[in-house]
């Protein structure tokens, strides 16, 4: 089974946490934490801050890694490095490849319907 690995944001604003709603692809509709695929010679913090501002169009400072997350999806396996961030001050983030986005407060979390491996995130932040 093909390892895919991937970098995921969880962009904090006090007490508040961005999820974001895929907009294409087999995970269509699910909720997530930013992010996306590393690229050969990145370090997770460097694919971090590049796909935020790909898919945000915002800057954010990379804080603690929170988890690594293995999960089995049917057609792949995924290594996910999840970090705490913060946006740059005046940064606002602008939907570019996401259906949705919201702020959570830390005990409405379960209030989205999570990917399977976001899931384990979420698990970790309550």
């Amino acid at each position: 089974m093909k390892t895919i690995e991937v970098v995921a944001g969880v962009i904090k604003d006090g007490d508040r946490i961005f999820a974001t709603q895929r907009g294409y692809g087999d995970q269509k509709g699910g909720w997530e934490f930013p992010g996306g695929k590393m690229e050969p010679g990145e370090t997770p913090e460097q694919a971090l801050v590049r796909e935020l501002k790909e898919e945000l169009d915002i800057e954010v400072n990379v804080g603690e890694k929170i988890c690594i997350v293995e999960y089995d999806y049917p057609k792949f396996h995924l290594t996910m490095h999840c970090f705490f961030c913060k946006l740059v001050a005046g940064c606002k983030p602008t939907l570019l490849e996401h259906e949705a986005s919201m702020w959570l407060e830390r005990g409405n979390l379960n209030s989205v319907n999570w990917l399977p491996a976001d899931v384990e995130v979420v698990k970790y932040l309550m």
